[in-house]
């Protein structure tokens, strides 16, 4: 197992930073010895003149993105406390916006964070850098907010990541360096297309997004054969030893029983499990279901096919087609068919009506419920048009559908992040807008029931805290998100957008209030209806 090195994407200047904050003995010391209570503290500090000695300085400035003060989507939301709120969520990116200093760009070996040229929209709290998949939510948020030329920067940022590293980090520090997340950069391009029109940019940077996919092609690909067939298809696979900088202790502290090769594998895997954004899940747990209580110990993301990542590329493949088409070349519509064929005969799950993903130890499927399952109904990486109604009685035929306060992320209770009790933004995004657009009434149904019940649930939390949180608990009454390696974090980038877009495509349906405040008021206006029909 080979040494977590930083340069492995970088000049050589960076090589120096690897060793205080990637690897070495002087992160291992600080690290261990718990001098700050989060270990992502000590890796987002700049150095000073002197290696060694650190300043109390951040690499950021606040950065106040033009604001509209009435951008469209209020005029399409009807009831007027969440009008009010999504006005409140349009200023909230002012909070949220940050400029990286000149002085990275300039002395960049003093410094963690990566320098961007744009401005960026952070999620908030201890994250104070950009992160690859949240940046798809708020940019969809930006957009919706008339904030055009700040969502065209921060894929601009992403871009010039892509040219200088090949790939996009996880997030915008060193230590993310030699892992991504889930690839949503074509998304982006086309989403703000969509609103701008803007062939010049694709046209200028097409080249960059077909860079991107083709590292996910070159270094995240595995053959799985079914039947006569063989398929390429995707996985999270970060083959680098070492504890993760930012949360050092915790690593030595897990594979402290374990020998030298055991330790590095499992640190490979937990970056991996890093890479997909869901840190940490049952989902990347070897056995399943998972023996319970399971722990951290148990993951093995390398070896788990997912389901959403080969959604994403088959959407990214899908795009890239379109694009090119554009452009007047067509050299992606044969990945396209390629991949359709692949999801179908290695994901789709016949009995269970859904596609799961697929365990490349076990070669067979993992059972258990994931909102990841539906992801191809999100991206259209399906042929059979009953795919929809199919879902709609795989939701019905499990218990998800219960919790009234949003879609869960498992049905596990391991007390990691990514699961039970804990219901995340983007994946209640996929689901509702995946049944949303199909052709099934029932789907439809559905998809407005869980954007009420998220909206809802967003809308009351944010009343009592002034406050949107990265995770909500589905839980009782509702309650900000629990579990994993640190407290639930306020902001917050891709729970504002997720609210957005939902406002955007039910805002002359949803309501404010409780399920309990609807069923009075439905209670007295019948009552009224029929004390009119007796007058």
């Amino acid at each position: 197992m080979p040494g977590y090195v930083c340069m492995n994407f970088t000049p050589f200047f960076l090589s120096l930073l690897s060793h205080i904050y990637c690897t070495g003995d002087l992160l291992k010391q600080v690290q261990l010895a718990k001098l700050f209570s989060d270990d992502k503290h000590f890796v987002d500090m700049p150095l000073q003149e002197s290696p060694g000695a650190w300043l109390w300085l951040s690499p950021l400035l606040s950065m106040f993105p033009s604001l509209s003060s009435s951008p469209q989507i209020l005029a399409k939301i009807s009831d007027q406390k969440l009008q009010a709120w999504a006005s409140d969520l349009n200023a909230k990116w002012k909070s949220l916006g940050r400029k990286i200093k000149d002085d990275v760009r300039t002395r960049p070996m003093f410094y963690s964070q990566i320098y961007v040229p744009h401005p960026v929209i952070v999620p908030g709290g201890r994250f104070i850098e950009y992160y690859y998949w949240d940046s798809y939510w708020v940019i969809e948020g930006l957009l919706l907010s008339e904030m055009a030329a700040t969502a065209k920067g921060m894929i601009q940022n992403l871009l010039y990541l892509v040219e200088r590293y090949g790939h996009i980090p996880n997030g915008g520090r060193v230590y993310y360096l030699c892992r991504s997340q889930p690839p949503f950069l074509t998304l982006m391009m086309d989403a703000y297309l969509a609103h701008a029109n803007d062939t010049e940019f694709l046209r200028e940077n097409i080249h960059l997004l077909e860079v991107e996919y083709e590292f996910w092609q070159r270094n995240r690909s595995v053959s799985i054969t079914v039947g006569d067939r063989n398929h390429t298809l995707n996985y999270y696979n970060v083959q680098i030893g070492e504890p993760r900088p930012e949360s050092y202790s915790k690593d030595w502290e897990l594979a402290s029983d374990l020998n030298e090769d055991a330790r590095q594998e499992l640190w490979a895997e937990l970056k991996s499990a890093a890479e997909s954004g869901w840190d940490f899940s049952s989902r990347w747990f070897l056995s399943w279901p998972p023996p319970l209580p399971a722990t951290l110990k148990d993951t093995k993301a390398s070896a788990v096919v997912p389901v959403d990542l080969n959604a994403f590329l088959c959407k990214t493949e899908h795009l890239l087609a379109s694009f090119y088409r554009i452009l007047g070349k067509e050299p992606f519509q044969a990945a396209l068919e390629r991949r359709l064929e692949a999801v179908q005969a290695v994901f789709w799950n016949e009995a269970a009506g859904v596609w799961l993903d697929f365990n490349l130890l076990k070669k067979q499927p993992n059972p258990a419920f994931y909102p990841s399952n539906l992801a191809p109904l999100w991206t259209d990486c399906f042929s059979d048009q009953a795919a929809a109604e199919r879902a709609v009685r795989y939701l019905e035929g499990s218990t998800v559908l219960s919790y009234k306060n949003g879609l869960p992320t498992s049905l596990f209770r391991t007390g990691e992040q990514w699961d039970l009790p804990n219901a995340w933004p983007p994946l209640q995004h996929m689901v509702i807008a995946g049944l949303a657009k199909s052709s099934s009434s029932r789907a439809k149904e559905i998809a407005f029931d869980l954007a009420q019940n998220w909206v809802r649930t967003n809308f009351a939390l944010y009343k009592k805290y002034q406050a949107m949180f990265e995770k909500y608990n589905v839980d009782g009454d509702g309650k900000p998100g629990t579990g994993g390696e640190y407290q639930v974090q306020e902001g917050f980038g891709w729970t504002n957008g997720v609210v957005l877009q939902l406002l955007d495509l039910y805002g002359d349906r949803l309501t404010s209030g409780s399920p309990s405040t609807l069923f009075r008021a439905w209670i007295v206006a019948a009552c009224l209806f029929l004390l009119d029909l007796k007058w």
